[in-house]
């Protein structure tokens, strides 16, 4: 008996390092981000050079010239997120995937689930409104980059609505739980008085919440980085290697906007790639939110950390090999950060759950994106050097940026916070922790321990599929 038990305890002690070493499986693959950007360079090569394309192929190009219009720009989106569709399906066939909630076995009676679905759609539909009419209300929208996003989201609109009927009604005879918060909003608005799931309203508004807005400010900067990026002549592209920085790092940023547009517009459950939850705490939020317009606090804000400041071109101009190697420098950086938003795949958004990634630069670090970034600020903008306003405002840009930075960090606790309600992030959590670099790191500079986390689920997060 004795033995017994000290083998199961071994067997015990050999799985809890199993688990404590091995990095837990990604919930998104490696190939759907390298099939997005194939497919985007692909369609960025031809748009640039589509007169000699058409030439080569034999078409009647006429007096067009390079497609960098707004319309070519959504048209790279599409190329863009097709390939990532295609390779979920098919490669990792992730509709499979028992988080979807979907039973492909399931095949319900047509008239079982009709009442479902009706619900579901006066929910749906309830929602959209509530979002284009939050659209209508505010002059932002329909000023500037966004006025774009407002007239792409009307054509779209009537055609969205044609689709969602078919497509929950064919949903709904597939789901395991089609009662999900939408029905639940819809039932709220059509049998008041009867009982319904709060907590799963709640979850529709969230996740709505968080769609309607930066899908709507992803598709406002869409066009204006993809024209620049078709339309400037290579000469001017090589003239220095300040330009030449400037635009291959404009490409990685091509490449993180659309992959995160991308993201924002497929929450969808057949790809499994719907929002599990949304971040239920009100300062997650705030920590997000004033990162981007309307809201931003840099740019212009109070956190302007760019005052009578210039950038890494201007105070280096003149000396070649120093500018190559800052442009370098932070071509790496953003690299990093381009990557971490391709890791995502089809699943990108901010202040949501959609599945654990821990693969490409989540082997380094949890929060890539944010580290990248920020240093790429700090290494382009060198605060601490100004063009007027003398070391007072020297001092001034450098506290600002460094606030910016606090930002991130609370941004990056927030949504910590969230993701921690779910084992699967305690796991990685857990692994990094004790196996990531830069926390390793972290905390051998600070003389300490790398603790375990073990949390008890958040009421307010709800159930995570």
């Amino acid at each position: 008996m004795p033995k017994i038990a000290l083998a199961d305890g071994a067997n015990a002690l050999e799985e809890q390092v199993t688990a404590d070493t091995q990095r837990p499986r990604s919930a998104v693959s490696a190939g759907v981000g390298i099939v997005g950007l194939i497919g985007l360079m692909t369609y960025l090569f031809i748009a640039r050079y589509a007169p000699e394309v058409a030439a080569f192929l034999g078409v009647d190009w006429g007096q067009r010239g390079r497609m960098d219009g707004p319309n070519s720009a959504i048209a790279s989106v599409l190329a863009c997120g097709m390939p990532m569709v295609l390779w979920s399906l098919f490669v990792d066939k992730v509709h499979r995937n028992p988080s979807t909630g979907i039973d492909w076995a399931l095949r319900r009676p047509w008239r079982e689930t009709l009442d479902i679905s009706l619900t579901k759609l006066a929910g749906l539909w309830a929602t959209w409104a509530l979002i284009a009419g939050f659209y209508a209300m505010m002059r932002y929208y329909w000023e500037g980059n966004y006025a774009f996003s407002m007239t792409l989201l009307e054509r779209a609109a009537p055609w969205l609505l044609l689709v969602s009927v078919p497509y929950i009604l064919w949903l709904d005879r597939r789901m395991t739980e089609p009662r999900d918060g939408c029905y639940q909003f819809g039932r709220w608005m059509i049998a008041p008085g009867q009982a319904v799931d709060g907590r799963a309203i709640a979850h529709h508004f969230r996740a709505w919440a968080v769609k309607g807005f930066f899908t709507a400010f992803m598709l406002s900067i869409v066009p204006g980085n993809f024209s620049s990026l078709v339309s400037v002549e290579m000469s001017d592209v090589l003239a220095n290697p300040y330009m030449t920085g400037i635009w291959t790092i404009n490409i990685l940023y091509l490449v993180d906007v659309h992959i995160a547009t991308v993201g924002y517009i497929l929450t969808m459950k057949p790809l499994d790639s719907h929002i599990r939850t949304a971040n239920p705490y009100f300062m997650g939020w705030i920590a997000a939110l004033v990162c981007y317009p309307p809201f931003i606090l840099m740019n212009g804000g109070p956190l302007d950390y760019q005052v009578n400041g210039a950038d890494w071109g201007y105070w280096l101009e003149g000396h070649h090999t120093l500018l190559m190697i800052w442009a370098a420098v932070l071509f790496l950086l953003v690299s990093v950060y381009a990557w971490a938003t391709m890791a995502f795949g089809i699943r990108f958004s901010n202040l949501t759950h959609r599945g654990v990634i821990t693969h490409g630069p989540y082997k380094f670090t949890r929060h890539p994106a944010y580290v990248s970034k920020n240093l790429s600020w700090w290494v382009a903008s060198l605060p601490f050097l100004v063009t007027a306003g003398g070391p007072i405002e020297a001092v001034r840009n450098t506290l600002l940026l460094a606030a910016v930075s606090g930002v991130y960090y609370w941004r990056a606790k927030t949504e910590e916070k969230h993701l921690l309600a779910d084992p699967a992030y305690q796991a990685y959590w857990n692994w990094a922790q004790a196996h990531a670099p830069v926390p390793r790191l972290f905390a051998k500079l600070a003389g300490r321990s790398r603790p375990r986390i073990r949390l008890e689920p958040d009421p307010r997060v709800g159930p995570v599929a």
